[in-house]
C-alpha cells in the first residue's frame, strides 16, 4: 500500500457531518449526497440525506481504499438528539461542502507515505424512528457502501476501514461487515483512533459511562445490528457496544491506535462531572501536570485498566497491530502533527504513521507495538514535569499534546 509519485488511494468521508483538520498543505474535498438514500430508508437525524466527501485515487493506488468514520461522540436521549439534529453532528444541512483532509487523510507522499485516502463519516444514528428523529444509522452505512461499490470500491483490492473516537467505535462495529462487501481476494482491514473507549468505573465507583451507553443502544435500536457472537456470550448484550467485549469476536485484521490516557476518558468516563461535583479534579483536568499524587495514581490505575483489556488481542492476535503511547490527546491519526511529523510521538522510535505503514504491508508483518517501558517512563516525565511547573516539554497543559516518549 506504499505511495509512490502516481500512486494515491480512494478517499471517503462518510458523513452526516462535518470534520475539520488543519495542515500545512490543504486537500479540500467536495461533499457527496447519496441520492439513493431516501429508498433505503436512510437520514441524518433530522430526515437529510447522508453525505461522504470522496478523493479518488489514480495510477496504481486506483484501487485502493480508505474509509475513513468521523469522530464526534453521541446523543443518548431525545433532549440531546433534537440538539444534535440541528448541528452538524446530526443533519447535511448543517455540515461542510468542503472537508479538508489531512493526516491519514493526505494526498501528499512525504507527509503520508503509506496511504492516500477516501474518507468516511457517518452520523445519522440506527434502525428506530420517533415522530421528529430518525435513528438510521445502520441504513445509512449500507446506502453509502452501495453508492460506492459501482464507483470502484467493489473492484477493491486493497481497503482500509477507519476512524477517529466515536468514528473509532463505529470501526470496531462495522469491520466485519465491511469486508462481507468487498471481493475475497482483497486485503481488508480495520483501524480505530481513540476508539478503544473503556468499560470502567469511574471515581465514584459508578459505572456512568456504561448507562450512557445502554440508554444510548436502548434508544436507538442498536442491540440488533452488534456482534451476535458477542450479544450471545454476555449476561448484558448491551456491553457488545465496548470494543473490548466486540474485539475478540472480529475476524477481520485489526489496528488499535490509543493513548493510554486518553483525554476524553479521562474526563468522561474517569472523572465525569457527576462524578466530581466539587470540582476537585477541575486543575488536574486542565492541566495534568497540576495532578495531585492521589490523582496520579489513579490516572495510572486507569492505564493499567487500558492494557489489561488489550492484553488478549496483544498476546494473541496474529494479524493485528497496536499503537498504545502515553499522550494526553484523543484522536491521533487525522493530525500530521501526531500522524507523521519531526516531533510526532513514537513508540519503539516509529511514528503512528510508520507503525501503520509497517502493519499494512503484508510481507512485512510487525510485532504489536505498546510502549514496553511506559510505566517507568511516563513515571520520570510525570514526576519531573510536577517538579517543574514551566517546563511544558513532557507534559504539556494542552490535551492535544503528547508526552515524549
Amino acid at each position: 500500500m506504499k505511495v509512490h509519485k502516481i500512486v494515491s488511494f480512494s478517499m471517503i468521508l462518510l458523513t452526516c457531518a462535518p470534520w475539520c483538520i488543519f495542515s500545512e498543505e490543504r486537500l479540500l474535498v467536495n461533499m457527496n449526497l447519496v441520492g439513493n438514500a431516501s429508498a433505503l430508508g436512510a437520514y441524518c437525524l433530522d430526515g437529510s440525506l447522508p453525505a461522504y466527501h470522496l478523493h479518488r485515487g489514480f495510477g496504481a493506488g486506483a484501487r485502493n481504499w480508505l474509509l475513513q468514520f468521523e469522530g464526534g461522540g453521541w446523543c443518548n436521549d431525545i433532549q440531546s438528539c433534537l440538539v444534535r439534529a440541528k448541528t452538524r453532528r446530526g443533519s447535511t444541512r448543517y455540515m461542510n461542502k468542503l472537508e479538508v483532509f489531512s493526516g491519514i487523510l493526505s494526498n501528499n507522499a512525504s507527509l503520508n507515505p503509506d496511504l492516500v485516502l477516501k474518507a468516511e463519516h457517518l452520523y445519522c444514528a440506527y434502525v428506530k424512528q420517533t415522530s421528529l428523529l430518525y435513528f438510521r444509522g445502520q441504513r445509512i452505512w449500507k446506502a453509502i457502501i452501495h453508492d460506492l461499490l459501482p464507483k470502484g470500491l467493489g473492484n477493491a483490492k486493497k481497503a482500509l476501514l477507519s476512524g477517529c473516537s466515536a468514528g473509532g467505535l463505529a470501526s470496531f462495529l462495522h469491520c466485519d461487515n465491511f469486508s462481507s462487501y468487498l471481493p475475497r481476494n482483497a486485503s481488508v482491514k480495520c483501524l480505530s483512533d481513540a476508539g478503544f473507549f473503556l468499560d470502567e468505573r469511574d471515581i465514584s465507583l459508578k459505572h456512568t459511562f456504561r448507562s450512557f451507553y445502554e440508554d444510548l443502544v436502548s434508544l436507538q435500536g442498536v442491540e440488533q445490528n452488534l456482534d451476535k457472537n458477542c450479544t450471545s456470550s454476555l449476561y448484558n448484550p448491551n456491553q457488545c457496544f465496548f470494543p473490548q467485549y466486540a474485539l475478540p469476536f472480529i475476524r477481520t485484521p485489526f489496528f488499535i491506535l490509543n493513548s493510554a490516557y486518553d483525554v476524553f476518558q479521562f474526563h468522561n468516563i474517569l472523572v465525569p462531572t457527576s462524578a466530581d461535583i466539587h470540582g476537585h479534579w477541575n486543575r488536574c483536568k486542565l492541566n495534568p501536570a497540576a495532578c495531585t499524587t492521589i490523582q496520579i495514581n489513579i490516572l495510572q490505575e486507569f492505564r493499567n485498566d487500558m492494557l489489561s483489556a488489550l492484553r488478549l488481542f496483544y498476546m494473541y492476535s496474529r494479524r493485528g497491530g497496536m499503537f498504545i503511547n502515553s499522550c494526553f490527546a484523543h484522536c491521533q491519526s487525522e493530525s500530521q502533527d501526531t500522524w507523521l511529523a519531526a516531533n510526532s510521538p513514537r513508540v519503539h522510535n516509529k511514528t503512528i504513521s510508520e507503525a501503520v505503514g509497517d502493519w499494512l504491508r503484508p510481507k512485512l508483518q510487525v510485532k504489536l507495538k505498546i510502549n514496553a517501558k511506559l510505566v517507568n517512563i511516563e513515571k520520570y516525565f510525570f514526576q519531573e514535569s510536577l517538579k517543574n511547573k514551566d517546563d511544558t516539554k513532557y507534559l504539556p497543559a494542552g490535551t492535544d499534546n503528547c508526552l515524549s516518549t
